[in-house]
């Protein structure tokens, strides 16, 4: 399925994301962001769907903002809805990937700046081909981060390092992006697709009752109260162990074999 500017493809529970404006490296528009929004809506509403990956074509993943329409952001000439606009797409794309209901992956497979970098920062897991870099880049605008990203990255990897990286707007390769924990794993080029699609695939096959109420709960972690958390971990285990898929999982420990997981 396309969708002028991304395309859609689903196969074995991963529905995949693709930036498609290769030759801008993939450089957001606002048209580009709704309907990437819409996408993500559709697939966390699609139970055949168990993970998301979104990905770049071409050789980067993205950009950052296509700074050629940088005018329409700052027109004067806007409706009074998108004026009272607190968000803008940027804020709309952080919240249709944190509160998804189906991990979202970001696989890197070139470039991502700015509000490409920070996109893949809101995403629960994050994959990088290994020529593959990343910066922050606002800095070399003359620009203040945006997206989510002063968030995400000090959480990701500490406040001086997010400091650091945020300040000198400096590349980081792919080999020095797993090791600060920005990326959880790093797959060669040669087989970068292959592998991304079997990393996602292995997310898929868990059962997605207990991944969307442990996501679900991960995310609130990052503002909550420990008592209103542990409460809130019972509840959603408690809905776990009246699943079907908590009754196949023992009795596949029992037959000694892997559960079939179908999110009932």
């Amino acid at each position: 399925m396309m969708m002028s500017d991304l395309l859609v493809e689903k196969q074995d529970g991963v529905c995949t994301l693709t930036l498609n404006r290769p030759d801008k490296l993939n450089a957001f528009t606002a048209r580009l962001s709704n309907q990437l929004i819409q996408a993500l809506k559709e697939a966390s509403q699609d139970d055949e769907v168990r993970a998301i990956v979104i990905t770049g074509a071409g050789r980067g993943f993205c950009s950052g903002l296509d700074l050629t329409g940088v005018a329409e952001l700052i027109s004067t000439e806007k409706s009074r809805h998108d004026r009272l606009d607190t968000l803008e797409w940027v804020g709309r794309l952080t919240f249709a990937i944190v509160n998804n209901d189906k991990p979202v992956i970001a696989a890197i497979n070139g470039p991502a700046a700015g509000a490409g970098l920070a996109m893949a920062l809101s995403c629960d897991l994050r994959v990088m081909k290994s020529t593959a870099k990343i910066t922050t880049g606002y800095i070399r605008n003359g620009l203040s981060p945006d997206a989510g990203m002063t968030y995400y990255l000090p959480r990701l990897i500490g406040l001086a390092k997010a400091m650091e990286l945020i300040l000198t707007g400096r590349d980081v390769e792919a080999a020095e992006a797993e090791q600060l924990g920005l990326a959880n794993a790093v797959f060669s080029s040669e087989d970068f697709s292959d592998s991304v699609h079997a990393f996602a695939s292995k997310i898929a096959s868990g059962p997605p009752i207990a991944m969307t109420l442990s996501k679900r709960l991960l995310v609130q972690s990052y503002d909550g109260q420990l008592t209103t958390q542990l409460k809130d971990e019972l509840n959603s285990i408690r809905q776990c162990f009246g699943s079907q898929d908590a009754t196949e999982a023992v009795r596949a420990f029992f037959e000694k074999r892997k559960p079939n997981f179908i999110g009932h």
